[in-house]
C-alpha cells in the first residue's frame, strides 16, 4: 500500500505562472484587465473560435450563454441528467425548466436519438454535455436543433482539448462553455470561458459578464478611462480577473502537454485493466479527440462480493484518491422533489451511477502514481471475485 495518499486531483503548476501572478500583484492592477484580454485572444486562437469571453467560472459562462440565446421564465432546455449540478441550475436561474434526456450507456453522453421526442413548443435550446471529455455526437444533435430553430450551448466543462470528428470542441454549437476549475486541464483556480463565431451571442454576453455597463467599463479606472459610464441591462459580477488570467495564460501554452499526459496514463490503465474480471473500462469511439479529463470505471454488477461504494472506500483506505462522476440530477431532492422524478426514470444514467468510479489523472501523477492505481484496483478486483 502507498505511503503517501494520492489525491484525487492535483493542478501542475510551474515557475512561470507563479511568476506571471507575482508580475501581476506588483503591477497594482489586479482585477479585468490586460491580462484577461491576452487570455482571452490566446484562447480563442487556441480554440479556433472568433470571440471568447473569460468570466469567474463555467457555472457564469453557462448563465451567460443561456440569457443570450434568449432562455427564460417558462422555457425549457433540454439536457443530460449525468452532469453537475451547475448544468441545470443556471437552467432554473432563468425561471426555466431543464428537462432531462437519459445518456447513452456506453459513454454517458446525452443520448441524440432520445431528443426529437423531448422537443416541445416551449423548448428553448439545447444543453449537451461532454461528459469525461468525450464529445456528444454533436451532428445528429445540432440536426435534431436546426431542424426545430434551437440554438445549442455546450457544457465542455471537461472538454478542453477535445475534438468531434477532427473539429475542436468550441467550434460547433452556437455558444461553449469551458471550465478552468482546479480540476481542469486547463485551471486559473476558478475561471471559465464562454466562446462563440456568433458576434451578437458574444456582444450581449460581455455586456452581461460586468453588471451590463457599457463598452470598457473595465478601463474607468486608468488613464484613458472615464468615470462616466451608462447600464444598458442589469447584468451579472462575472468577470474574470487578471490574477487568475496570468496563471491562465501560460496554463494554456502547455495545455497540449498536459493532454498527452492525460492520455498516458489513460492508455497505461486501460492496458492494465482490461479483462480483469469485474471491471469495465470506458468506451472510447475517437481516443485522439478525448480529452481525458476523467477515466471512469465501471464494476461489473454480481461480479464482485461488495459494491462500488465499498469497493471506493477500500481504495481511499489504500491511500488512492477516487471519486464518483456523477449522482444524477434526478437523484438530487431538489429536481426529485420538483419534478417528481423516481430513479428508473433515467435508467441509463441511474445504472451506471450504482457503479461507476473515476480515478485519478492529472498530469503531476508519475507512472509510479498510476502503478499504485492499477496494483490496488487489481488486489481489491482480484480478493472479491464472486
Amino acid at each position: 500500500m502507498r505511503a503517501r495518499f494520492l489525491p484525487f486531483s492535483e493542478p501542475l503548476l510551474g515557475e512561470e505562472e507563479i511568476d506571471s501572478v507575482v508580475d501581476c500583484l506588483r503591477s497594482g492592477w489586479l482585477t479585468s484587465g490586460i491580462k484577461v484580454g491576452e487570455f482571452e485572444r490566446d484562447f480563442a486562437a487556441y480554440v479556433g473560435c472568433r470571440h471568447a469571453l473569460a468570466v469567474n467560472s463555467c457555472t457564469a459562462a453557462l448563465h451567460l450563454a443561456l440569457e443570450a440565446v434568449g432562455v427564460g421564465p417558462g422555457d425549457e432546455v433540454i439536457t443530460s441528467p449525468m452532469t453537475f449540478t451547475a448544468t441545470a441550475a443556471v437552467i432554473e436561474h432563468l425561471g426555466a425548466r431543464p428537462v432531462l434526456v437519459d445518456c447513452e450507456s456506453s459513454t454517458l453522453n446525452l443520448d441524440p436519438s432520445r431528443i426529437e421526442a423531448r422537443i416541445t413548443p416551449r423548448t428553448r435550446a439545447i444543453l449537451p454535455v461532454h461528459f469525461g471529455g468525450q464529445s456528444c455526437e454533436m451532428d445528429s444533435i445540432l440536426g435534431a436543433a436546426r431542424a426545430h430553430g434551437l440554438p445549442v450551448v455546450e457544457d465542455a466543462a471537461h472538454a478542453l482539448p477535445t475534438r468531434y470528428r477532427g473539429r475542436m470542441i468550441g467550434t460547433l454549437g452556437d455558444v461553449t462553455c469551458f471550465s478552468f476549475y482546479a480540476t481542469k486541464t486547463v485551471t486559473t483556480g476558478e475561471g471559465g470561458m464562454a466562446v462563440t463565431d456568433r458576434a451578437d451571442l458574444a456582444e450581449r454576453m460581455r455586456l452581461m459578464h460586468l453588471h451590463g455597463m457599457s463598452r470598457d467599463a473595465w478601463k474607468r479606472y486608468t488613464q484613458n478611462g472615464s468615470w462616466s459610464y451608462e447600464i444598458l441591462a442589469p447584468g451579472y459580477k462575472y468577470n474574470l480577473t487578471d490574477i487568475a488570467a496570468s496563471i491562465g495564460i501560460h496554463q494554456l501554452r502547455r495545455a497540449g502537454a498536459f493532454h498527452l499526459r492525460r492520455r498516458r496514463i489513460a492508455g497505461m490503465y486501460t492496458e492494465a485493466l482490461s479483462g480483469l474480471r469485474g471491471v469495465e473500462v470506458p468506451e472510447v469511439r475517437d481516443e485522439g479527440g478525448h480529452a481525458w479529463h476523467l477515466y471512469v470505471l465501471r464494476l461489473v454488477p454480481g461480479a464482485l462480493t461488495i459494491d462500488r461504494d465499498t469497493f471506493l472506500a477500500r481504495l481511499v483506505a489504500m491511500n488512492i484518491g477516487v471519486s464518483v462522476h456523477f449522482i444524477p440530477l434526478h437523484l438530487h431532492p431538489y429536481y426529485r422533489d420538483k419534478y417528481g422524478f423516481a430513479p428508473t426514470d433515467f435508467p441509463n444514467a441511474y445504472e451506471a451511477f450504482q457503479r461507476i468510479l473515476s480515478l485519478p489523472i492529472y498530469p503531476k501523477m508519475t507512472d509510479e502514481d498510476v502503478q499504485d492505481v492499477i496494483e490496488a484496483i487489481r488486489s481489491l478486483a482480484e480478493e472479491h471475485q464472486r
